[in-house]
């Protein structure tokens, strides 16, 4: 079995109203009871907006310690999910679920090294 990072990104700026916001948080909540019920999920989590990130980074002899995002876009990681699957095509399955349930935001599949 191999694991998968499921990335999740969305549009930087506020979060939708709870009206909107609800009924997608329980779509991801049922979504994640199901892959625990197959024995797929290992974790997940949501994240701070990029704002709250700290970035550090070795020069030389000292380590640079920058507040905000590495990068500036007009997206960031927002959460992630780690399955553990069989192969790539599980993986696609699950991700292709998650976009589902996120309706539009952009999922990333990516291996760990095993």
């Amino acid at each position: 079995m191999n694991q998968y990072l499921l990335s999740i990104y969305q549009p930087d700026g506020p979060a939708p109203d709870a009206e909107v916001l609800e009924p997608i948080m329980g779509d991801l909540q049922a979504l994640n009871e199901e892959m625990q019920a197959a024995g797929v999920w290992v974790f997940a989590a949501g994240l701070h907006p990029p704002e709250t990130a700290t970035v550090l980074k070795a020069r030389d002899d000292e380590v640079l310690v920058t507040d905000g995002p590495y990068t500036e876009g007009k997206e960031h990681l927002g959460g992630f999910t780690v399955i553990k699957v069989a192969d790539l095509d599980a993986a696609l399955h699950w991700a292709r679920r998650l976009a589902e349930v996120l309706r539009g935001l952009a999922i990333e599949v990516r291996p760990f090294y095993s």
